[in-house]
């Protein structure tokens, strides 16, 4: 059996962790598993030394910022061998440019093209334990690169699908995915099983458990992941292919996203070629736009609206300002205090009226819905920031998933 484990930055934490989770790597390896291992930088080291990098410059540059934030997760990986080999496990630290990891060159949120894995290969074959710099690679001009936050758990796929793992053991924080978020609804279940598509759908919205990027991959070739915790060694959750039991449930949890704007454009002329006119700057610029909806005035001009990550917010306001005066557009305006709310479930393909009772819901609690999205598993709603924990504890009731 072959298994590629990564751990987050509190498992690598502090040198105690770094023993405790020797421990989990030893009792692997002593049970004759091939395993590889993928760690991200210390909790909380990425954050300080960006901040310095900050302190020194406003606009520090790309590649410097990748040269810099990528040591934190190769100091965690010689730790951990160090500590490994001093219990006389044949164990070995790779940065990513070791390990094989080939990228293109967008600093901070590369994306993989290829993993040369045939030197880790002959590692793990060999019974000894390659531990991996999460998070990073190497352009084809031999720059350090960065997948961007949370790229650990990508690494730790991509690494898995290169070397025909069995699965991918993702060791976090907490002990699974939950139907929402507890510490805003004490009695969320932890779910056993959850599909490929649901958990995209929990990741993308927000849920730190997991790198969306990570479930994409996981998803195109079919690789298992089980998130689990670090501190208790009890099963998690293991993410999958969609089986006969999860289409049961109507819906399998309630998401939720503060890091939202929401950016309106009104009066622009109503022809073919518009959207794309408003779209490609911020396309261009990397700023992902989600939600959108437009409206279609009597008079020959249309209103659009959608949402952005709040960090994105004042650049994509910027850039749609200047998109609205060449196209002698009205007005714009923008809203960085909007939050989205969903419901997730592969039960919604064949459950009638989902919509309909969460609506009915929300109007219950008084909650304004500015926004509405669906997909064949999802709805998701805009609303004011400040009504997000009623919202996610209202619907969390009605849709039967308290503990």
């Amino acid at each position: 059996m072959r298994v590629v484990q990564k751990f987050g930055g509190t498992s690598v934490g502090n040198v105690d962790r770094i023993r405790k989770t020797a421990d989990i790597v030893e009792a692997s390896w002593k049970d004759g598993v091939q395993t590889a291992v993928v760690v991200s930088a210390m909790s909380g080291e990425t954050n300080r030394l960006l901040g310095m990098a900050n302190e020194l410059s406003n606009r520090p540059q790309p590649r410097e910022l990748d040269v810099l934030v990528s040591t934190g997760e190769q100091v965690s990986a010689a730790l951990l061998s160090i500590e490994l080999q001093n219990r006389d496990i044949p164990a070995y630290s790779y940065t990513g440019m070791q390990a094989g990891f080939r990228t293109d060159s967008q600093h901070s949120r590369a994306r993989i093209r290829n993993v040369e894995a045939g030197k880790l290969l002959a590692h793990v074959e060999q019974g000894e334990v390659p531990i991996l710099t999460g998070f990073q690679g190497v352009d084809e001009h031999g720059n350090i690169t960065t997948l961007g936050r949370g790229g650990s758990d990508t690494s730790a796929v991509a690494i898995a699908i290169a070397l025909k793992a069995d699965g991918c053991d993702i060791y976090t924080d907490v002990d699974g995915v939950y139907s929402t978020d507890p510490r805003i609804a004490p009695s969320a279940c932890k779910i056993d099983r959850i599909s490929y598509e649901e958990m995209l759908e929990f990741a993308s919205l927000g849920a730190k458990v997991l790198q969306s990027r990570s479930v994409e991959l996981a998803m195109r070739y079919k690789m298992p992941i089980h998130l689990r915790s670090s501190f208790e060694n009890i099963p998690g959750t293991i993410v999958t292919e969609e089986d006969e039991t999860m289409e049961r449930a109507e819906i399998t949890g309630v998401a939720y996203n503060r890091d939202e704007a929401k950016i309106t454009i009104r009066g622009i002329p109503d022809h073919p070629g518009i959207a794309a006119r408003v779209f490609g700057p911020v396309a261009e610029a990397g700023i992902n736009v989600d939600v959108i909806v437009q409206n279609i005035s009597e008079e020959g001009h249309s209103d659009i609206t959608f949402t952005v990550p709040r960090q994105d917010f004042q650049s994509a306001l910027d850039i749609v300002r200047k998109s609205c005066e060449e196209m002698g557009g009205r007005k714009v305006s923008g809203d960085d205090t909007v939050a989205k709310v969903s419901i997730i479930g592969v039960g919604m393909r064949s459950h009638s009226g989902v919509a309909q009772k969460m609506f009915d819901t929300l109007a219950k609690e008084k909650i304004n819905i500015e926004m509405i999205t669906t997909s064949e598993i999802k709805i998701t709603v805009v609303i004011d920031e400040n009504q997000v924990d009623l919202a996610v504890r209202a619907l969390h009731t009605a849709f039967d998933l308290d503990a």
